[in-house]
């Protein structure tokens, strides 16, 4: 087998103002000469990533933050992509949000399901303030036991970094639930941090920022999980409706 290195799309509208875009291409430095995970990474502005086929032929998005993004469409279509090809997802902060957002749209039905920082006047709001605001805040995160979040961070418990002031809106919790949305983290009064889909290859995201964690010379469990499950990808079967390999 002809050994490609995988191609990781980032998602998302890339700024020096933001601290987490600003760590990035260090983190795929630590990637391709600590751990041996070397990929081949492309930005994609939120606005170019609702485009047919703008995100064929990856192996792996990453939904980094930034809201509001520039084309909410296209950040939502980026999960969406990810989704339903199979392709391995990281939503991070905002990534979380708009996984939130395009899962209750399309797969619980609530087509209007919105967000509160850009849609503050909307009915179903699922994304919404959260009740104290994590900017600049870092605070323990409880891990459900035998989820991918514990095979993936290795432990139970875990302090973490955020800069986020928006969550999920809980009256839709259950109702995310009860369509194989699993949330997978919670922080100390049990507000949750980390979700998952059950029976993807790789689909996970956190309220926190993981690539804020240290000092950058270190990688994240979560961001060296991508990239080995975007490893893995380049070596599945891949049906025609799942896109071609570039």
């Amino acid at each position: 087998m002809t050994y490609r290195t995988p191609r990781l799309a980032l998602v998302g509208d890339r700024s020096p103002a933001v601290r987490s875009h600003a760590r990035v291409p260090g983190l795929l430095d630590v990637l391709a000469t600590r751990e041996q995970l070397v990929l081949d990474a492309y930005w994609i502005p939120t606005e170019d990533a609702d485009g047919p086929g703008a995100l064929d032929g990856f192996d792996a998005i990453w939904l980094l933050p930034g809201s509001p993004y520039r084309s909410e469409a296209g950040a939502v279509a980026a999960v969406r992509t990810a989704r339903e090809q199979r392709i391995p997802f990281l939503g991070t902060c905002a990534g979380f949000q708009h996984a939130v957002l395009e899962y209750a749209r399309a797969v619980c039905g609530i087509g209007a399901a919105a967000h509160g920082e850009s849609h503050p006047d909307e009915e179903e709001r699922v994304i919404v303030p959260l009740t104290c605001s994590l900017v600049g805040h870092e605070g323990t995160v409880h891990i459900t036991p035998g989820s991918l979040a514990e095979r993936v961070l290795g432990t139970t418990r875990t302090l973490e970094r955020y800069h986020c002031a928006y969550g999920l809106n809980d009256a839709y919790l259950e109702r995310l639930r009860a369509h194989g949305l699993r949330f997978s983290g919670v922080d100390d009064s049990g507000e949750l941090r980390i979700l998952e889909l059950p029976g993807h290859p790789f689909f996970l995201a956190s309220l926190f920022q993981p690539e804020l964690a240290g000092d950058g010379t270190q990688v994240h469990p979560m961001i060296r999980a991508l990239a080995a499950a975007a490893v893995g990808h380049t070596t599945t079967p891949r049906t025609e409706t799942e896109g071609a390999t570039a």
